[in-house]
């Protein structure tokens, strides 16, 4: 039956997925100016491979490093690198950036080739082509795609596990993904199947999204992939997307605390970046273009568009045309999304959404002190404490904090969308979680 596989705790917010689920993806051409953020990846940034006044290709290498946690950056249009300059990024913080002044004519760089079919391929080669891709999770934590698939001496993948939940509310993105580009979703599996050498695969999708799972399960028995790859119809509940919630509700496994989904047989991965990873195999294009919902209630006309890495958030929002006077503009979803306090800041590999609110998502008001009614413990999908762990934190009790495992909150949000009191239980535990780790790096 549709929905039942869940997992305990998570909350059920307005979804409002309706707005643009049945929008199809529409690519946008090229803004003027693309903002390239060179440090697109959780691990080491990579560092310039050009210079102000170099003309670049579509595709192009535009910076790497030699380090293994890492990923390269591609130019996303053709055109002439005018700067190379601090700039804002969506998580609030000035960073390294490469200018390019697009010429509009989207020039391909001369070097791409597409790679040989998967079986003519070892999976060496394919964590290869995916680091050179510049493939990192594009569901919003942006870890390089080839270390993931990478398994360790002693370790063994037995399950690659696809999220293509999407429980944030108005984010439909992979939604039209796994519609229209089905068949890549498909094949970028298969792909990273044979790169981990795992058995299996599940691909997991909310409910809430029947004709995915239908239009997936049709084109898996029409390839005979059906009995490798299997479409497992998840209960719709925030949120059923994190990485370690996603993975008990399918295997029924639990990753330990501190630990990584490899240390109990599982590979996780966008179904963004799966996609992602068969357009690159077939055509040799990198990842220099994605996805991204454009949505909320000050938005005119929104949906989902294809557009190029780098371009700025106010380019999208003035094509989609502004309805009265925005008070919040995230990127991301409501939850785990980051508050922006310009426009001008660009899509980056990891942008799912800009949602853009003519008034508050939640009521005015000031946070009231706790009445201990325990919902936060009820809905934390990681079983914690967070009244507790918000307390210790605000009077400095660091070493209780750590005792009480803060550094396992996933920061989904679950406890401050839930409180009675209004109480920012999450961004203290955020605030928390950094002094802990500040704590440990002065130990060391």
């Amino acid at each position: 039956m549709l929905g039942k596989l869940s997992f305990q705790g998570g909350v059920h917010p307005v979804y409002r997925k309706e707005i643009t689920e049945d929008l199809p993806i529409a690519p946008l051409p090229a803004p003027k100016e693309v903002i390239m953020i060179l440090h697109q990846n959780i691990g080491a940034p990579p560092e310039p491979l050009v210079a102000v006044g170099d003309y670049v290709q579509r595709g192009q290498k535009i910076a790497d490093t030699e380090a293994f946690v890492s990923a390269p950056l591609h130019a996303s249009v053709s055109g002439k690198v005018t700067a190379l300059e601090n700039r804002l990024s969506p998580i609030g913080k000035e960073v390294p950036a490469l200018i390019i002044k697009s010429d509009g004519k989207d020039t391909p760089y001369e070097g791409l080739q597409p790679y040989p079919d998967l079986e003519d391929m070892d999976p060496d080669q394919i964590r290869k082509a995916m680091r050179a891709g510049g493939l990192v999770g594009m569901g919003g934590a942006m870890f390089p795609s080839h270390v993931k698939a990478a398994v360790p001496e002693g370790k063994n993948i037995e399950t690659v596990i696809i999220n293509g939940s999407e429980c944030e509310g108005y984010l439909t993105c992979d939604h039209r993904i796994m519609l229209e580009w089905t068949d890549d979703v498909i094949y970028g599996t298969r792909a990273l199947l044979k790169a981990s050498g795992a058995r299996r695969a599940y691909i997991g999708v909310e409910a809430n999204k029947p004709d995915a799972i239908t239009k997936l399960q049709e084109r898996l028995a029409a390839l005979n992939s059906k009995e490798q790859i299997q479409v497992k119809s998840l209960a719709i509940k925030y949120p059923q997307g994190a990485e370690k919630q996603l993975l008990k509700t399918l295997t029924g496994r639990e990753v330990p605390s501190g630990g990584l989904p490899l240390d109990v047989g599982c590979l996780v991965q966008n179904v963004g970046t799966v996609a992602t990873l068969a357009r690159y195999l077939r055509t040799g294009m990198p990842l220099v273009e994605r996805v991204v919902t454009v949505s909320g209630s000050a938005v005119e006309n929104p949906g989902n568009f294809l557009v190029p890495i780098g371009t700025p958030f106010s380019y999208l929002l003035e094509h989609c045309g502004i309805i009265g006077q925005p008070k919040k503009l995230i990127s991301g979803g409501p939850l785990m999304g980051v508050a922006q306090i310009t426009a001008e800041v660009p899509v980056v590999k990891g942008t799912s959404g800009i949602l853009l609110f003519d008034a508050p998502d939640v009521p005015a008001g000031n946070a009231r002190p706790c009445v201990r009614c325990g919902k936060c413990v009820d809905v934390c999908p990681v079983y914690l404490l967070p009244l507790y762990l918000m307390d210790y934190t605000q009077k400095g009790m660091l070493q209780r904090a750590e005792e009480y495992h803060i550094l396992d909150c996933i920061e989904c949000g679950c406890c401050s969308y839930i409180c009675p009191s209004r109480r920012p239980l999450v961004q203290a535990i955020r605030m928390g979680k950094a002094d802990v780790l500040d704590r440990r790096r002065k130990k060391q």
